[in-house]
């Protein structure tokens, strides 16, 4: 079962005379980066939270948005003008050093964390239960999500390594006359610096075998179809993360198909070569989204 790292997840809930709303977004990264924004003052909560994300996201970008409104229609948020200065002061003396335009400023820093708070103080243990219940509601629907978008991207790969393991069947019906080409051309290369000495046909069958052995692909075929195959069982099996796993195995499947095409020395064989290149690009594409 293969989990995406792009999802989206949603909650709500009331507590009061307060709305609580948390939205998740995930998508793909080679780290954990948490980017969280929040109306509510959590204080040491919020390391909670992030941990919590964390457990249960896995892997990936998240930008976390945690928003509270006032059910009475009174707002008791106010602006961070010590914050805002100090992006301010801080943003203007890059754009100077840099010689960049600064642009509409403001707006800008008003996206950032921490720019509008609440006035009140903490949260009290009541509004927390809520909030991290309400943030676990959340990341399931995120994993739901993640699960939905997976199935289409298992089926995606497990087309393409078909595909692969398709071309790669093709080969073998190209080997006997492979070989027979190799043959033909060491002869006339011999023939052509030979001067018209005769050629010692054991020594000439020895020459052959050492030169087919050094391009036998057999074991290329050999391991490329393992990985293959050790690709297809990584992808059914339901214990997640394993994109990084499939990304070292996409790797290995990579070598085996640049190989087998720098000893192939046959048109055919070249070409079905290129194919699988193709697809196997597209399958690390994909990977690159799994969880």
């Amino acid at each position: 079962m293969i989990l995406s790292m792009t999802g989206f997840g949603q909650a709500n809930v009331e507590l009061g005379s307060n709305n609580f709303r948390i939205e998740i977004k995930s998508l793909n990264g080679k780290t954990t980066d948490i980017r969280f924004k929040s109306m509510v003052n959590l204080k040491e909560k919020e390391l909670e939270l992030r941990k919590l994300i964390l457990d249960h996201g896995q892997r990936g970008k998240f930008d976390v948005n945690l928003i509270s409104e006032s059910g009475s229609g009174v707002e008791d948020y106010y602006i961070n003008k010590d914050l805002m200065a100090n992006y301010y002061r801080e943003l203007s003396l890059f754009a100077q050093e840099h010689k960049l335009e600064q642009g509409d400023m403001l707006q800008s820093i008003m996206r950032l964390p921490n720019i509008i708070q609440l006035t009140e103080g903490e949260i009290d243990e009541n509004e927390w239960a809520a909030i991290r219940s309400m943030c676990i509601e959340a990341l399931d629907k995120l994993k739901a999500f993640r699960k939905k978008e997976g199935r289409s991207l298992e089926k995606d790969l497990l087309e393409n390594l078909e595909l692969i393991v398709g071309l790669l069947n093709q080969v073998d019906k190209y080997e006997d006359q492979r070989i027979e080409s190799l043959k033909k051309r060491i002869r006339k290369n011999l023939a052509q610096h030979m001067s018209g000495e005769g050629v010692d046909e054991n020594r000439f069958e020895q020459e052959i075998l050492y030169y087919l052995e050094k391009l036998d692909i057999n074991e290329e075929k050999v391991r490329l179809l393992q990985h293959c195959r050790y690709f297809e069982e990584e992808v059914k099996k339901d214990q997640n993360p394993k994109g990084k796993k499939l990304s070292f195995i996409s790797q290995e499947m990579g070598r085996e198909i640049n190989t087998l095409g720098a000893k192939a020395q046959h048109t055919e064989i070249q070409q079905i070569v290129v194919q699988m290149k193709d697809h196997l690009e597209k399958v690390k594409e994909q990977v690159l989204n799994v969880l």
